[in-house]
């Protein structure tokens, strides 16, 4: 005769192997994950660089231009006024009218796909109710505005996309071409696409030469 043998699972066996699907699956999940990371932020600075030259083949779109400036928007600013604008420049039309007013800096932005303008409201930063809080005044502005900037960069190669941060710019001409208002200050024009080149890191100075501790 032939017994078949059943096994009846008991509730406290029931729990035990549940708990060790879950532990299994969590494993797996964090395997997963762990592959799937990005770079960490150390990595992220480390390979920032300036880049001067661009495949203007390789588009961006506007919902990458939105994801970039959202987290642009998280950086500190005084007393969370946001003073900081953002024009971006993406369609020929633009980039043709902003071009002639990037002087010395016409040949590098002429590649880009994408050119954003930074400016900051005036007598935002740095002041209450109308009046100066201290004798920093507008540059607290400008203090926001690279704030702000730091955090694009630093997102925008988190993104994969490579940037250069130019000073050398007409800002009457990009007022009168982009429509910006009297009240704000140009700062920068920003250079966002896909670097033709990898740029060697520069060399930093040494950190007792701009630390000091007391």
């Amino acid at each position: 005769m032939h017994y078949l043998c059943t096994y009846q699972p008991t509730e406290t066996n029931m729990k035990k192997q549940l708990k060790k699907i879950l532990m299994m699956a969590s494993v797996v999940l964090t395997l997963i994950g762990c592959a799937g990371n990005t770079a960490s932020f150390d990595e992220i600075v480390a390979n920032r660089r300036s880049v001067r030259s661009y495949d203007s083949s390789r588009k961006i779109s506007e919902e990458q231009i939105r994801t970039l400036i959202a987290t642009t928007q998280e950086a500190p600013s005084w007393a969370n006024v946001q003073a900081t604008r953002y024009y971006v420049v993406m369609s020929e039309e633009k980039l043709n009218k902003v071009l002639p007013s990037m002087l010395a800096n016409q040949e590098k932005a002429s590649t880009a796909p994408v050119l954003i303008v930074t400016t900051y409201k005036q007598d935002q930063s740095g002041f209450f109710n109308g009046e100066a809080a201290n004798e920093v005044g507008n540059s607290w502005g400008a203090y926001d505005a690279g704030l702000s900037n730091a955090f694009l960069v630093l997102k925008a190669k988190e993104m994969g996309f490579d940037t250069l941060i130019m000073g050398l710019r007409d800002a009457d001409g990009l007022k009168k071409a982009l429509d910006i208002p009297s009240d704000e200050t140009v700062m920068t024009v920003v250079a966002l696409g896909y670097g033709n080149q990898v740029p060697k890191r520069p060399d930093r100075k040494p950190l007792d030469e701009i630390l000091k501790i007391k």
